[in-house]
């Protein structure tokens, strides 16, 4: 594919709900640009934009691949060809960070939707999303060929959910088995399909009469933006189609019209249109505003121009066992050749662009160069990431690129293969350079290697990914709840340890007395030996063998913590006293000490924000009150969410995640963050097992 000027680019992100048919309308596209001989089947696992095994296993996408197409309009003569870069988005909801990254870097979010389904929670979000970003956005209505579709419910559907300015460019010739074209409202002329060959003609006489009362109120919407076009069209005069359309793209520039199409993925019907309209009324890189960076404590806008210096911003990390490590990026500003040398504004480490690569699904193809506001790929950085802003060099600016969500949904793992921990560590910080939405820590608490991501799918689907390309297989076992345990009383106990076996024995006798501190206070050790009872040597290793035994655990394995331990009297020996026997007689008498101090078990506690609209309010609290949870109060955000924030203990929050997405139909979300330890009622306690 040649190099095209940033006037004739589209950065279009497909994006939808799971199963509304986004891949397949990739499919079609690329098919009738003529970048593939035949219409791939997600179900086959042949389509060009899903490539992984797991993509395949599942019939979901699972990351966003890129697929680029040229296409010449063809409404009207002497039209050039254009160059759509299509980001085919995931649609399950454990994948939305794939949507939010792509809608970072494009120019026109294209929404597809189910006929048959309608819209679903996953466009709602995803058009929230693009509205905090000032995004142009437009619609294409799917599966208008199958059983229980319904144009006209869907477009009520849209216009209700997604607000004002939906507004239909056309409408559907027959339905379901029957649907065979569509009506250009803006030409006021039907197409229709046969074998994927398109005919224009008259609108047929049945939809004749409601078709021009749609187009009045189309061309009315369109030319409300500007005086002049309704002053000509309030006088009685007929506008011309490119007059409307240059209206209208300016519309959609705006975010002031979104305008709706229709078709059939699977059939080839409307696709041309679709392809034709990116080009005309999809706005260029040319059109968005400037990208703002930061430079030093200072914002910077820098303006989509071929001749300025070249800046980059990496949007995705691939990475292939064989090939290595693939970044993919959007080029900013300015022109990029290979073995163009940029500084990378997170590491200032150069950067040299060996070689620039054309994605479309899992092939590629050399680019000769990179023009402002185009996609593209380059192998082999050294330590560049996602989010990572390519620079030129002494002008160290950074694109904003947002922090990953903390994770909603954890698991522990521990390698099959007694000796492998190394292998998985390497692997999964693998992983996670593909996907950074994955966390991977280590929990000193319960011993547990913990790996976070955004809910079951996403992490069945790491460790496939785990044990394809790595060959490591993991054993998936339950969180252990970091409790820990303190008293509630004051006791005095004496620890004594005595071993004789012949030469030098072993001798230490000390009295200590334990009692609670405040919550968070942590350990403390007072020394009030007078007399000389205990050699002031000896003394520290009292202490040690006290904070040995609070690790160890008291009376149901937990370490302890909140305690302030007082040594009040000893006996010592001068040949068989040791550090050994006193550190053993600290910890006798710790715990001897602990079981008479009334032990308690501490429970960790969090602070959950949970956003929902506001019809899930009551179920979300009475939901909370019954998982011990306290409200500590509830507010609306901007969007006209309930927020509510509670005091909820970690321990009934494990499987939150998957529990709230089904009782808000994936409409909630939540945050959580560590609090304070609480005393775990009595009743519980006796359900701790020792695993726990």
């Amino acid at each position: 594919m040649p190099s095209f000027p940033s006037s004739r680019i589209r950065n279009v992100a497909v994006v939808g709900h799971a199963g509304a048919g986004k891949t397949t309308l990739v499919e079609a596209l690329a098919l009738c640009a003529g970048a593939v001989t035949r219409l791939g089947r997600v179900e086959d696992g042949t389509t060009i934009s899903d490539t992984e095994p797991e993509e395949h296993k599942r019939g979901i996408s699972i990351a966003t691949s890129v697929v680029p197409i040229e296409w010449t309009p063809t409404t009207f003569a002497g039209a050039e060809p254009h160059k759509i870069n299509l980001l085919d988005c995931p649609g399950e909801a454990d994948f939305f960070p794939a949507v939010e990254a792509a809608l970072r870097v494009v120019d026109l979010a294209v929404f597809v939707v189910s006929a048959v389904d309608g819209v679903q929670v996953g466009t709602e979000q995803a058009w929230r999303l693009a509205a905090r970003l000032g995004l142009p956005r437009m619609v294409f209505v799917n599966k208008l060929d199958r059983e229980r579709a319904d144009f006209e419910r869907t477009l009520g559907q849209l216009q209700e959910v997604l607000g004002e300015g939906v507004a239909p460019l056309e409408l559907p010739i027959g339905a379901e088995a029957e649907f065979t074209g569509v009506v250009d409202l803006l030409l006021e002329t039907a197409i229709t399909y046969a074998d994927g060959q398109a005919t224009t003609g008259p609108i047929p006489g049945d939809l004749e009469i409601g078709e021009h009362d749609v187009h009045d109120a189309l061309v009315e919407g369109i030319v409300v933006a500007d005086d002049d076009l309704t002053e000509r069209y309030l006088d009685g005069e007929t506008l011309a189609v490119e007059e409307l359309e240059k209206a209208l793209a300016l519309g959609v520039d705006a975010g002031q019209v979104f305008p709706v199409v229709l078709g059939s993925a699977t059939r080839c019907i409307g696709i041309d249109r679709l392809a034709t309209l990116l080009c005309e009324i999809g706005p260029s890189p040319l059109d968005r505003p400037p990208v703002v960076v930061e430079a030093g404590n200072t914002t910077v806008e820098i303006p989509c121009d071929s001749s300025a210096q070249p800046l980059a911003v990496v949007w995705r990390t691939i990475d292939d066992r064989f090939v290595g490590k693939t970044n993919v990026a959007r080029c900013l500003s300015g022109t990029i050749t290979p073995d163009t040398v940029l500084v990378n504004g997170r590491t200032h480490s150069d950067e040299k662009l060996h070689q620039l690569l054309q994605l479309r699904g899992a092939g590629h193809e050399p680019m000769g160069e990179v023009t402002a506001g185009d996609l593209f790929a380059v192998p082999k950085l050294s330590g560049t990431g996602t989010g990572d802003t390519l620079a030129p060099k002494g002008q160290p600016v950074r694109f904003r690129w947002p922090k990953p969500a903390p994770p909603a949904f954890r698991i522990a793992i521990a390698p099959k293969s007694k000796g492998d921990d190394d292998k998985l560590m390497t692997a999964l910080h693998r992983l996670q350079d593909e996907d950074p939405g994955l966390e991977v820590r280590r929990d000193d608490a319960t011993h547990q290697t913990l790996l976070g991501g955004t809910g079951e799918t996403h992490l069945g689907v790491t460790l496939d990914r785990l044990r394809r390309k790595f060959s490591v297989d993991v054993d998936v076992a339950d969180i252990k709840v970091p409790y820990l345990e303190t008293i509630a009383g004051t006791a005095t106990a004496e620890g004594r340890y005595k071993k004789q076996t012949g030469g030098h024995g072993q001798f230490g006798v000390c009295t200590v007395t334990i009692e609670p501190m405040d919550r968070g206070a942590g350990y403390e050790f007072v020394d009030k030996v007078v007399g000389g009872a205990i050699p002031r040597s000896l003394i520290p290793a009292v202490s040690r063998g006290v904070e040995e035994a609070m690790g160890h655990g008291g009376e149901h394995g937990f370490a302890v913590v909140d305690v302030r331990v007082t040594l009040t009297d000893g006996k010592y020996h001068p040949v068989d006293s040791s550090e050994m026997s006193f550190r053993m007689a600290g910890s006798l008498a710790f715990r001897e000490a602990m079981a008479k101090a009334s032990p308690v078990v501490l429970e960790p506690v969090s602070v959950l924000t949970v956003t929902v609209p506001l019809a899930f309010q009551g179920d979300v609290m009475g939901d909370l009150n019954a998982r011990r949870g306290r409200v500590q109060g509830t507010e609306v955000d901007e969007e006209g969410n309930s927020v509510v924030i509670a005091q909820v203990p970690e321990a009934e929050l494990l499987r939150y995640a998957i529990d709230l997405r089904s009782m808000t139909g994936g409409r909630g979300k939540f945050s959580t963050e560590h609090d304070h330890h609480d005393v775990l009622p009595v009743h519980l306690v006796a359900k701790l097992t020792p695993s726990d």
